[in-house]
C-alpha cells in the first residue's frame, strides 16, 4: 500500500467512526425526547407547539 493508500484508509476510518458516533447520538437522543412529558418539552418540540403558533 501506498502512502497514499494509508492516508485514504486513515480519513475512511475518522469519517466513519465520527459518523458512526454522530448516528448514535442522534438515535439515542430521539428516543429520550420521546419520553419527554409534554410540559417539559422544549416549544420548538412540544406536540402543542401548533396551537400555540395559531393563537
Amino acid at each position: 500500500m501506498t502512502h497514499v493508500g494509508y492516508l485514504i484508509a486513515g480519513w475512511g476510518v475518522v469519517f466513519v467512526g465520527c459518523g458512526g458516533y454522530a448516528w448514535s447520538v442522534l438515535r439515542r437522543a430521539r428516543r429520550v425526547a420521546a419520553r419527554v412529558p409534554d410540559e417539559r418539552a422544549r416549544w420548538m418540540t412540544s406536540r402543542d407547539a401548533e396551537r400555540i403558533g395559531e393563537s
